[in-house]
């Protein structure tokens, strides 16, 4: 087996751990700020729930129902995201949407961990959006609406 199919496996597999058991899903008690989105091309839904305070992602949880690959980005960003002040954060999901469109991107300004397994997402130009969903939630949600968003995802 090359190693090119060696690595997509593990991606694989790493995709359909985050899947099958799913971090930080669920509800954040009190106070939070909430997001829904959904992708009407496949009908992933997601509603993110943040707790932030001094411009620091304390909690971030998120529930909904779709495909392997949103669900399991929306896992691995309510991970990457917790503690990181809001503008990591942005600057984080530029990296990610980089990242899926293919482009070059500074892997060492983060760890990626899990996050790099959607890399083979890029491959599959009607899948991105499914990918970046949560994504676009957390910024969203920090920033408010982008006006010039062409996509039903609200």
């Amino acid at each position: 087996m090359s190693l090119d199919n060696q690595l997509d496996t593990l991606y694989r597999q790493v995709i359909m751990d985050h899947y099958k058991n799913p971090r930080n899903r669920g509800d954040i008690d009190g106070d939070v700020l909430k997001v829904n989105m959904n992708n009407p091309t496949c009908g992933d839904r997601i509603q993110l729930q943040m707790q932030v305070e001094d411009d620091h992602i304390t909690e971030a949880k998120f529930i909904g129902e779709g495909c392997s690959i949103s669900l399991s980005s929306a896992s691995m960003m309510t991970q990457a995201i917790k503690g990181l002040h809001v503008d990591k954060a942005i600057r984080l999901s530029q990296i990610f949407s980089d990242m899926m469109l293919g482009k070059d991107f500074d892997e060492e300004e983060f760890d990626l961990g899990d996050i790099e397994a959607l890399q083979g997402v890029a491959k599959f130009p009607a899948r991105i959006k499914c990918a970046t969903l949560a994504w676009k939630a957390m910024e969203q949600g920090i920033q408010g609406p982008d006006d010039d968003d062409d996509d039903d995802d609200e």
